[in-house]
């Protein structure tokens, strides 16, 4: 992870959670965290105007070591402005305005503290609105999340292009979240996929939102999981997630989707050889794509290499031996079966309960995820660490110290100091 000042310094998940328990503990100041706005807009104690609220005040305990005087010292009321905002994005967000929607977007993209907060109110009504859908429902999730993956050149734009067609025909509200790569020079994005999607992007019951990543997972992690909360509070049944497909962040994206699908060119050398085994075993469906023309006969020989791989995996679920199928966007054949293997996945997962388990677990992830960037922000703010950094980088650098012992100062410096 990149420190202030340019440097980078390994720091272990397990020694996030330390860092956390010490900030917890110091300052009681979460900043992603609104607890007094969501109090006084009868979001955790109350109702939602226009709709019955399906928490009671008696189960939204707080923990009295973390709530109530520590947090509103730092939460200020909402202003007339704020307050207007707020109302605006999520009347139109449930309504189904896209504008609403890639507005509410932006709002939870943002870096801005004031503007962080105000995207956790919002976050939090729409939360409390799809509940009340999903109790409606039965208990179980109204929209089914999909993450797809895959290395450059396997076509995965023009797969949900017309995967996305297809279900927008059948009456589906397809939404389709490109985690896009940014650059860690500019900070700016490749943001092509809009682009390649041409029709699915003028089709009226399709959503599509590049996200950069902002050179972090934490950024895909965070962004992309409100992404996609957004997008299910204004009724889109299914959402896409789709990834650069390089690096880790088909990872991050396996831990927020109820579906990784993995899509495969039919030709490129060392194909087993080619993908991380680890990407593999998170895969539910893997789909050889281009399966038309000369590369019918490579298609088919994947397919089964690939098959014959999957047996020696670990099952992911009790539920679901994962498949490998052949498609092609350019003629269509085997897209429909494609989704039909897509709905049995998710019908076994949601009458075995391992979906709803899933989603539950991620809800974990998701927090943890958030403690990390929260974290690390405090450590790079904290005034020992800004003091103590610059020189340990320099004798880093010069081989003096090694980047170990650098983390282990810096990490000394302040706990001591908190």
């Amino acid at each position: 992870m990149r420190l202030s000042g340019g440097g980078s310094c390994p720091i272990s998940f397990q020694t996030m959670r330390r860092l956390g328990v010490r900030l917890l503990r110091h300052f009681y100041r979460p900043p992603l965290t609104g607890f007094r706005l969501l109090h006084q807009r009868g979001i955790l104690t109350g109702s939602l105007p226009g709709h019955s609220s399906t928490i009671p005040g008696s189960s939204c305990h707080i923990h009295r070591s973390v709530s109530s005087t520590a947090v509103s010292q730092h939460i200020q009321d909402l202003s007339g402005p704020e307050q207007r905002l707020l109302d605006k994005l999520y009347d139109g967000l449930i309504s189904g305005q896209r504008a609403s929607l890639a507005e509410s977007i932006t709002l939870v993209e943002t870096q801005h503290p004031r503007k962080k907060e105000l995207a956790q109110v919002l976050l939090q009504k729409v939360l409390v609105f799809r509940r009340e859908q999903e109790r409606r429902n039965g208990g179980k999730p109204v929209a089914f999340r999909v993450g797809l993956s895959g290395p450059p050149g396997a076509g995965k734009s023009s797969f949900i292009e017309v995967v996305g067609k297809m279900l927008t025909g059948q009456g589906h509200k397809v939404a389709v979240l490109a985690v896009d790569p940014s650059s860690c020079t500019s900070g700016g994005s490749l943001l092509g996929d809009k682009t390649r999607m041409t029709e699915l992007s003028r089709d009226m019951n399709a959503f599509i939102r590049p996200s950069p990543a902002s050179g972090t997972l934490g950024g895909v992690t965070r962004t992309t999981n409100e992404a996609i909360v957004l997008c299910e509070g204004a009724g889109y049944d299914i959402v896409l997630v789709e990834t650069v497909g390089v690096g880790q962040s088909e990872f991050a994206v396996a831990d927020m989707v109820d579906m990784f699908v993995l899509l495969i060119p039919p030709a490129g050398g060392d194909e087993l050889q080619g993908i991380k085994r680890g990407i593999i075993e998170r895969a539910d469906l893997v789909v050889v794509t281009k399966s038309d023309g000369d590369l019918v006969v490579p298609a088919r020989r994947i397919q089964t290499e690939y098959t014959s791989a999957l047996k020696l995996l670990r099952r992911q679920t009790r539920s679901w031996n994962p498949k490998v199928v052949r498609a092609s966007a350019h003629t269509f054949e085997g897209i429909p079966e494609v989704w039909a293997k897509m709905e049995a996945y998710r019908a076994a997962m949601l009458s075995s309960g391992e979906l709803q388990g899933r989603r539950r677990a991620q809800q974990k992830v998701w927090m943890w995820s958030l403690i990390q960037e929260n974290v690390l922000w405090h450590f790079q703010n904290h005034p020992a660490v800004r003091g103590t950094l610059p020189r340990l980088e320099q004798k880093v650098t010069r081989g003096e110290i090694s980047p170990g012992l650098a983390a282990d100062l810096l990490l000394k410096a302040f706990s001591e100091t908190s």
